[in-house]
């Protein structure tokens, strides 16, 4: 056994920057009031919350006026699609058309399908078996007729990387808007919102090492100018986008892992690629038959996806109560249905309930003890599938 847990689900969710979380504490204590009033502590919050909006915009090479706070990737995702639709509504215009992956997260694929309900044409562009849009048939899919393109930086579960400004260059070609989930990509690949040319694009705190319940939605230009409507009432909050009390401590928190996750990730992205290539050659030495998911030359550092055909994921992972990892997204948990991402790129049901994702993160990549860790790591792994394995030659027909 290991000598202590290890989480390796830094898909779903990070651990906080440790000054992410001493500068949520110093604003709770310090900046109580409400942002939004005119008194000399309301000011003072709302200067933390413009500092933090500046330092969320400068990690993605935006201007602090282009960053709207939300609660979280989820919320951005729907307002950028419902808001974006809305708009079109409210303007009378003839674009009714929605493009998108069947590989996205469930918060762009609901929204997609409700607007689909209201009379909005959604087309699913196909993916390859590694995940990746293939452009030519996106190409097809693109026409006057289409308000909005949205197309994710980077997947949550096999880690592939879209590639956005081809996509983007696409969309352009027939005025469409793009919008892009880029909740996981914040510190962990390059993401410059302007040169990539998205017209949105959603952010998550807690996918970066800040605090959860808080993200963003880069609207370019600014608000007043795009074409975006607000989808909630009752205030006149960021800018009149989204009504609500801003939750300064954990804004500034977002700020301070924001900037601080796009500083390191030249060192970091590096050194956890490095790992990850390093765990799966371990894996695949060890457990015969398995294969990793995902556009291998086209990845975030640390994310692997690893199916072993034959083998339970929820076996496995039960066989493994000191690594914290998982079998699908988090937004999936008790739904019985395989990933709807690895169904996508091609995987039968069998092998999507036989795939595990692993992630390792970066206090991991800078230990001086990290390459030993992750052999460690791999030797449980496979250990826990030799076990099972055995169990199940043992056993013909249990449910391994």
């Amino acid at each position: 056994m290991l000598e202590r847990r290890i989480y390796l689900d830094h898909q779903a969710s990070t651990p906080m920057d440790p000054s992410a979380l001493a500068l949520m504490h110093h604003t709770a204590a310090l900046f109580h009031a409400n942002p939004s009033s005119s008194h000399l502590a309301g000011r003072r919050a709302r200067e933390v919350v413009e500092r933090a909006r500046a330092r969320v915009a400068e990690a993605v090479s935006a201007l602090p006026e282009e960053i709207v706070f939300t609660s979280g990737a989820t919320e951005s995702n729907n307002l950028a699609l419902l808001g974006a639709a809305r708009a079109a509504l409210e303007r009378g215009g003839s674009r009714r058309g929605l493009v998108t992956l069947p590989v996205e997260h469930p918060s762009v694929l609901a929204p997609a399908r409700h607007l689909e309900a209201q009379g909005f044409r959604l087309r699913l562009v196909p993916v390859g078996s590694d995940g990746r849009v293939i452009l030519e048939a996106l190409e097809e899919q693109l026409d006057e007729g289409v308000l909005l393109l949205s197309i994710q930086a980077a997947n949550n579960e096999i880690g592939t990387i879209q590639p956005l400004a081809e996509a983007a260059a696409l969309a352009r070609k027939h005025g469409v808007l793009v919008h892009c989930d880029a909740a996981q990509a914040l510190g962990k690949t390059p993401l410059e919102v302007e040169a990539l040319d998205l017209d949105f694009a959603s952010l998550s705190a807690h996918k970066c090492a800040g605090p959860k319940g808080v993200g963003a939605l880069f609207v370019r230009h600014g608000v007043r100018r795009a074409p975006i409507a607000p989808i909630a009432f009752g205030g006149g909050h960021e800018r009149g986008l989204r009504p609500g009390t801003q939750n300064t401590p954990a804004i500034a928190g977002f700020g301070e892992a924001a900037e601080r996750a796009a500083a390191r990730l030249p060192e970091e992205a590096p050194r956890l690629a490095r790992l990850r290539d390093r765990l799966e050659r371990r894996i695949l030495d060890g457990a015969p038959g398995a294969r990793v998911n995902g556009a291998v030359g086209h990845r975030v550092p640390g994310a692997t996806s690893i199916t072993f055909p034959g083998l339970d994921a929820d076996a496995l992972i039960a066989n493994l109560p000191d690594l914290d990892i998982s079998n699908a997204s988090a937004c999936h948990a008790g739904i019985p249905e395989p990933s709807h991402v690895l169904r996508a790129i091609g995987l039968s049901r069998e092998d999507a309930y036989a795939t595990v994702r692993l992630a390792l993160d970066r206090p991991r990549a800078d230990s001086p003890r990290a390459d030993s860790a992750v052999d460690r790591i791999a030797d449980r792994i496979t250990g826990a599938i030799r076990t099972l394995r055995r169990l199940l030659a043992s056993s013909p027909g249990a449910p391994l």
